[in-house]
């Protein structure tokens, strides 16, 4: 994105150094659709129970509160989104989060949430900015 107008920065390499941090419009989309994904609160229900196990879509059913079709629907837009996969045992098809970084953006969210509703003070810790 750019400007329409042309101005001066008032910190120009604070300027320089935050738009160097923007990522790719490919790697932004990506993200975006990750939030979009998580954006629904049965869908964030299965991942928390996914966090505890692998599970087939009526276990997920039972634990979430849903039937299996809508189960069914929900871990669709999950797995086109790699943050689930499967792996079947003869006619059971199980799912388990797609990779540690699903876990750690539901950990991160549990903070953020504790942060807001509790008001705890922040992590004692940075993410790394790095640049790829």
């Amino acid at each position: 994105m750019t400007n329409k107008t042309e101005v001066a920065p008032i910190n120009a390499e604070a300027v320089a150094s935050a738009t160097a941090a923007i990522r790719p419009e490919t790697h932004l989309i990506t993200i975006v659709e990750t939030f979009r994904v998580l954006a629904h609160p049965t869908r964030v229900r299965i991942l928390y129970a996914l966090l505890q196990q692998s599970l087939c879509v009526r276990d997920i059913a039972i634990v979430v509160g849903v039937s299996e079709s809508a189960v069914s629907h929900q871990l669709r837009h999950l797995r086109d989104q790699r943050i689930v996969k499967t792996r079947r045992e003869g006619n059971i098809i199980y799912y388990t989060l797609d990779d540690q970084h699903v876990a750690a953006l539901l950990r991160e969210a549990d903070f953020h949430a504790d942060h807001v509703q509790k008001g705890l003070p922040d992590h004692p810790y940075s993410l790394d900015h790095h640049a790829s």
